[in-house]
């Protein structure tokens, strides 16, 4: 590229360890002792097969920051993917229930776990690399 990208690779790789510890351990605690989960979190009752796939999610994108970690700057759209997706949470979902004073304890705790994730994703992700356009054009040039 004829401008350098500037990259805070620690911060990215931090963020790879942050995720791969926190989404792939909430994930296979999720996938393997449910009840344990959602006891030490205070969630209530849960579909199976819904709370399921939140854990196998959460998992994959666990075992994909671990992959990361040899490549950050290829696997950066999964940071973006956990920044978009907890911002959306927190903003429709998460703060109009705060707001209104209906926001449950485990909403609470994982409001505040969120915005870890999101102010460390606006810190590490290269920005610049991940909207720049393509060398010659684009695609299809």
């Amino acid at each position: 590229m004829a401008n350098e990208i500037k990259v805070r690779w620690g911060w990215l790789r931090f963020m790879y360890v942050y995720t791969a510890c926190g989404a792939g351990g909430l994930g296979l605690g999720i996938l393997f002792v449910p009840g344990l989960i959602q006891s030490l979190l205070g969630f209530p009752g849960q579909d199976p097969v819904v709370f399921g796939i939140v854990g196998s999610v959460y998992v994959a994108i666990g075992l994909l920051s671990l992959v990361a970690l040899g490549s950050p700057l290829k696997f950066s759209p999964l940071l973006l993917l956990q920044l978009l997706y907890k911002s959306l949470w927190s903003a429709v979902i998460a703060l109009p229930l705060l707001f209104s004073g209906h926001l449950p304890c485990h909403g609470v705790l994982l409001l505040a776990i969120f915005a870890t994730y999101i102010v460390g994703d606006l810190i590490a992700l290269p920005f610049a690399y991940l909207f720049a356009k393509e060398p010659g054009g684009g695609e299809g040039s």
